[in-house]
């Protein structure tokens, strides 16, 4: 049965007949029955955290992810809970209300698992929910479409490294996947959406998407922090610096930029490789590495 549901979530064909035409009723049918028929119902209270070493189990405390990672989790399914309720079509209302039971899932386990190693998180802020639920939407989405490119090549660099125990990262596993899921079901929805807009209603969507990338660069560099008493939060530090902390702290001995991208580019073809080619994947993230990439040349380690 784990096997079975383990492949389901991975593996998808339309039985859709000839192309699906982006924007189509369709395509809208397809995209929400790709994402329902590739739930995989397995339980957090369930998954096998295997016993660590102490040095294993430091390697895992010392991680830069912990608490931006559950946070943002928290914060996802408030977003897509809320998304969803603005949802007049059936269909797609219940694939956000999916998607936003998921990202509580997905907190779930990342509680359970820091519970379980004992990783000290700062107190979590209240969270709230979302005034303009579009928005929200937008940037919780996109910034799905960066971290997940970026966390399909970390998950592979530590998969490789041997630091972690092959328990570890097959309990992990699904929650990687689920992932790939999300952003499909949102690159999905920004294409079938823009595909029904009249041009003015078109520019104006582009606007706010163009805001979106904005305050998500600005967020990202760190110009934009959010200041306690004591500089930067720690949430805020492990957000900036999580592609290359994360890959040195997984990687033995450490991990060149030209290859560290290699990778990422690699698994984010192999972990949509499943899915039925006629529907639409993230692009930019891949675009501006392969771009990155020509400029780039292998480097030692």
């Amino acid at each position: 049965m784990l096997a079975r549901a383990d492949r389901t979530m991975r593996v998808w064909q339309s039985d859709v007949s000839g192309p699906i035409t982006i924007g189509s009723d369709i395509h809208k049918r397809e995209m929400c029955r790709m994402f329902r028929d590739t739930f995989n119902p397995y339980r957090p209270s369930v998954l096998a955290w295997p016993n660590l070493d102490a040095a294993t189990r430091d390697k895992i405390v010392s991680l830069p992810i912990w608490d931006i990672a559950v946070q943002t989790e928290g914060k996802a399914r408030l977003r897509m809970a809320a998304f969803a309720c603005m949802q007049s079509d059936l269909d797609l209302r219940h694939a956000f209300a999916l998607n936003a039971w998921e990202e509580s899932r997905h907190k779930d386990v990342l509680t359970r698992l820091v519970e379980t190693y004992g990783v000290a998180l700062e107190p979590e802020s209240p969270y709230v929910y979302p005034g303009r639920a579009t928005w929200a939407y937008l940037v919780t989405g996109y910034s799905e479409c960066i971290d997940s490119f970026f966390a399909f090549g970390l998950f592979d660099v530590a998969r490789r490294s041997g630091l972690f125990p092959a328990e570890l990262i097959e309990t992990f596993e699904p929650v990687i996947q689920e992932e790939c899921r999300h952003i499909l079901l949102f690159a999905n929805w920004i294409a079938w959406y823009r595909a029904k807009l009249s041009w003015l209603a078109r520019l104006r969507f582009e606007l706010e998407v163009a805001g979106v990338w904005i305050f998500l660069v600005w967020e990202r560099i760190g110009i934009a922090r959010a200041i306690d008493g004591n500089g930067p939060s720690r949430a805020h530090r492990q957000d900036n610096n999580f592609t290359v902390s994360g890959a040195q702290s997984v990687s033995n001995g450490g991990i060149a930029l030209h290859e560290l991208m290699t990778i990422c580019i690699a698994e984010n073809d192999r972990r949509f490789a499943g899915y039925d080619a006629r529907l639409a994947r993230p692009v930019t993230m891949p675009k501006i590495v392969r771009f990155a990439l020509r400029f780039m040349r292998p480097r030692a380690r």
